[in-house]
């Protein structure tokens, strides 16, 4: 049931751009070429089945889980608030 100005299926709207959005990133941020040998912040080397199984990598397994384990902040506000539009 829509409440006045919204659409009838505008929250669902927004879940679905939402997830759209996040699917894009994730796969804006995957590896693609050639592996690297080595770690580019480590140095250490990068185990070979890492490099086959993800073509493009540049991290070893403990750095990408240090990254992955870092808050990330979308940047994106999809909640219409009045106040939020206005920062």
């Amino acid at each position: 049931m829509a409440s006045g100005w919204a659409a009838d299926g505008a929250v669902q709207d927004q879940i679905d751009d939402t997830v759209a959005d996040a699917i894009k990133a994730a796969r804006a941020k995957m590896p693609a070429g050639e592996s690297q040998t080595y770690c580019t912040e480590c140095g250490e080397p990068i185990a070979e089945g890492r490099r086959r199984a993800l073509p493009g990598v540049r991290t070893c397994i403990e750095c990408q889980s240090a990254r992955d384990s870092r808050p990330v902040a979308s940047g994106i506000n999809r909640r219409g608030s009045k106040d939020s539009q206005l920062r």
